[in-house]
């Protein structure tokens, strides 16, 4: 089945085009041909993330859909993470996860954020879990905006992350280097170029210079 073919019938489905606006209208591209989308489960998330394409994939109302996540994206995400890993050597609060660390919210609802903050106390028995999608609501989420990232996807995160029970989302933008905080899905705060990332409810001290942020991508 080709792309166009995929297109007609999602276009002809109501329910599946009803579907593909809830889940914020995601390109179809980033949307897997199987299984049909409204019927993924965590066990598709797994097969997606072990073949040997690898493809991460979220899980949001019965669909697939994939990371969007370019070089660039990486690239901070991976400094924003080592940056966040250095506080936490000296500051015990818990554990941060990197942009594959997959994570269960709610039943039928798997999020991966691109760099993610759990405190010892969300942990079973403190300790990290065996599991390959982790059962855990992180405290922070992070997310580095792509291209295809659409407004309305973003949105939806939100929604998600905070019915959850995240208390506080960072989202980066990389175009403009600027970022927006977070502490409830209609309640943020836009960071500028001068100013800094902070998550005092969750990283009490920890404060994160956007030119800092975005170093790696300057030449020295």
């Amino acid at each position: 089945m080709g792309m166009t073919e995929l297109e007609r019938e999602l276009t002809e489905g109501e329910s599946l085009a009803d579907l593909l606006e809830q889940i914020g209208n995601v390109p179809l591209n980033r949307i897997p041909l199987r299984p049909p989308p409204g019927t993924a489960t965590e066990l598709d998330v797994l097969t997606m993330e072990r073949r040997p394409r690898k493809k991460l994939c979220e899980l949001v109302d019965g669909v697939l859909v994939e990371k969007a996540m370019g070089s660039k994206e990486a690239v901070l995400a991976l400094w924003l993470g080592h940056l966040l890993l250095t506080f936490l050597d000296e500051h015990n609060l818990g554990i941060a996860l990197g942009a594959d660390g997959m994570l269960k919210l709610f039943p039928g609802q798997v999020r991966i954020p691109d760099v993610s903050f759990i405190s010892w106390d969300r942990l079973p028995n403190g300790e990290p879990p065996d599991e390959p999608i982790w059962g855990v609501v992180p405290n922070l989420a992070v997310e580095v905006i792509s291209k295809s990232n659409t407004k309305a996807e973003m949105q939806r995160k939100l929604r998600d992350y905070f019915f959850a029970g995240v208390q506080v989302v960072w989202l980066i933008y990389p175009e403009t280097e600027t970022a927006e905080i977070y502490t409830a899905a209609a309640k943020k705060r836009r960071v500028r170029k001068d100013q800094a990332l902070t998550a005092d409810a969750v990283l009490p001290g920890f404060s994160l210079p956007l030119k800092q942020l975005f170093r790696p991508k300057k030449k020295p």
